[in-house]
């Protein structure tokens, strides 16, 4: 069941975002166009995550995939800088990867280790981040999704 704090229109509307912008960037669906979008990104296989704009950009989604990756809750996760989900030294890399995304419209080739909200560490491989874009260009963050 979807987290009621996705619900509001303003919030599902900034959630549907993640799905046209992959759509849009990347040619292809990221979850059926078919379906309610929010509930198809939060029941999604894979980890899907995004954050938006601040100076210290900070998750405004994560899907159910994503909470058990960082194990946290969804009000946990959706306060926490995305900065955090790196190791301080692995920060620099983090950044440089964000730049690459926000120069290219997306990248389809990410690999690194992430850090759980209980500092488990995990390696990610093939993820795919790309920025969220509306229709009018406006950029509104980055988004990533990946297997375990």
């Amino acid at each position: 069941m979807v987290p009621d704090c996705y619900r509001p229109a303003h919030r599902a509307a900034h959630i549907a975002l993640i799905a046209e912008s992959f759509a849009r960037l990347l040619g292809r669906p990221l979850v059926d166009p078919a379906a309610d979008v929010v509930a198809a990104l939060w029941d999604a296989p894979r980890v899907i995550v995004a954050h938006g704009t601040e100076d210290d950009p900070v998750f405004f989604f994560g899907n159910r995939a994503a909470l058990a990756a960082f194990e946290c809750d969804v009000a946990a996760f959706t306060h926490m800088p995305s900065r955090l989900s790196a190791e301080a030294p692995l920060r620099e890399e983090r950044q440089a990867l964000l730049d690459r995304v926000t120069r290219h419209g997306f990248i389809d080739d990410y690999a690194g280790v992430r850090i759980s909200a209980l500092g488990r560490r995990f390696r990610i491989e093939r993820a795919i981040v790309w920025n969220l874009v509306d229709a009018a260009g406006e950029p509104h963050g980055q988004a990533a999704t990946f297997t375990l």
